[in-house]
């Protein structure tokens, strides 16, 4: 892993720490939203854009198609990422909020397998496909930007603040699903409410854009790009000198990736499928535990900045590991408590594995290569662990009978994120003021010359 010249950053003042944050927060509220309504919505997705022959095989190819858009979310990290080390992490932000809002926009408006048959799952795709290219830009681009202002001392309790908009936005997701489903009749739910929270992506991303136009650069970026020395790096050298710690960190945010869409995601389906509680019953405990997720995250950042990196992913894999079967169990027993208990106590490891994995996908990779590192990194995690993550549990409880096989996965995933955790160095000190290693070479030979 490289080092970084312990210069000094440049010193954001409270009130820029301020603006940023909500700037970073509210374009990642609108992507996790768009991701949030698919997953509470696939039963009925499933039944308007697929055949409507097997419930179970309309379920597994609407998690397919889920699992498709984090299969494009490395390409578009690869993509936004070399974009945003080259051109600046603000604009590529702006841009990326835009074009998550159309592809969630243009899924509320597609027609169902009844009106144009087959068509119908091929455009759903699509627009899957385009939300997830565009999203593969966001979230590691967000919390970069947050914390290359942070005080050294504070990067965690700022980035927390990018997990809390995760949960915050699947919380208020799961609240608008809740609403329709306890106001609309089962036939207008299925024929037209469906579509209402796709539509209000449209409104809330031309918010977001609006305040993300409306910031500066990045300062350590700002440092980079003003230094005649500093080059921008192709992704083959990236890859080359940066795949031990995209390694390393990849295997630990494996867990945060199955963590977050096991408890926010598959649960509900989990519940409504499994359990047979019902709908509104489960978005209602989903809501509760998900606010409770987003409350709890900036306390856990300020945690983070106390205690350091590594004790946090210590715990994060303990309390994952440990606390996984339990919560099944008490979620399949039935009932408006056991559901809210057992969601909680799997919110708790997976507020810890969010909260600092966003601080690390800042604080492992230098500044010049550090957006496009961190959203290959990030992304090709959630791809191969998050994005297919309600997709493995519906086939291993279908296959094996078994509904506690999702939490003996997440079990297992748990112990080889604690293996990463002991390769993967404490971060909390390290300074992240420099660029490239060539970059700081090159400092050096002319402080030395003059």
């Amino acid at each position: 892993m490289q080092s970084e010249t312990s210069s000094s950053p440049v010193q954001s003042s409270p009130a820029t720490l301020r603006k940023v944050t909500i700037a970073a927060a509210a374009g990642t509220v609108v992507e996790w939203f768009d991701f949030a309504i698919y997953g509470f919505l696939a039963p009925i997705i499933a039944k308007v854009f697929f055949p409507d022959e097997n419930h179970i095989i309309g379920l597994l190819q609407t998690f397919a198609v889920f699992a498709v858009a984090f299969a494009l979310r490395p390409v578009g990290g690869a993509f936004f990422g070399m974009l945003g080390d080259r051109i600046g992490r603000k604009r590529v932000l702006a841009l990326t909020v835009m074009l998550m809002s159309g592809a969630t926009v243009a899924m509320g408006i597609l027609p169902g397998y009844a009106t144009i048959g087959i068509w119908a799952a091929v455009l759903l795709t699509l627009a899957r496909s385009l939300q997830g290219f565009s999203a593969g830009g966001e979230y590691a681009g967000a919390v970069t930007y947050v914390i290359e202002h942070a005080p050294p001392n504070q990067r965690s309790r700022y980035s927390s603040w990018m997990p809390a908009a995760t949960f915050g936005s699947f919380a208020v997701a799961a609240l608008l699903c809740y609403l329709l489903t306890a106001n609309l009749s089962t036939e207008a739910m299925n024929g037209w409410g469906w579509r209402i929270p796709f539509l209000v992506a449209g409104p809330m991303g031309l918010v977001a854009f609006y305040i993300r136009r409306r910031l500066q650069e990045s300062p350590l970026f700002a440092e980079i790009a003003d230094d005649s020395e500093s080059t921008h790096t192709r992704l083959g050298t990236t890859l080359r000198q940066q795949w031990r710690p995209m390694l390393t960190l990849g295997g630990y945010i494996s867990l945060t990736a199955l963590s977050f869409y096991t408890f926010s995601t598959y649960m509900t389906t989990f519940l409504r499928e499994v359990v047979l509680l019902p709908a509104d019953q489960v978005l209602m405990t989903n809501v509760a535990a998900l606010a409770f997720a987003a409350v709890l995250s900036p306390v856990l950042g300020r945690v983070c900045d106390k205690v350091g990196r590594k004790a946090m992913m210590t715990a994060s894999s303990i309390l994952l590991g440990a606390l996984a079967v339990p919560a099944y169990l008490l979620a399949s027993q039935g009932g408006l408590g056991n559901a809210l208990l057992g969601q909680i106590l799997l919110a708790t490891g997976a507020v810890a594995a969010n909260v600092v994995t966003a601080v690390l996908l800042s604080e492992v990779f230098p500044t010049a290569v550090r957006y496009t590192a961190s959203a290959i990194t990030y992304n090709v995690s959630y791809a191969v662990f998050g994005g297919t993550a309600p997709f493995v549990a519906t086939f291993l409880i279908a296959t094996t009978g078994n509904k506690l096989a999702p939490a003996l996965y997440l079990s297992v995933i748990a112990a080889g994120a604690l293996i990463a955790t002991y390769l993967i160095p404490e971060t909390s000190k390290r300074s992240l003021s420099a660029g490239t290693p060539t970059t700081t070479a090159a400092r050096t030979a002319r402080a030395r010359t003059h």
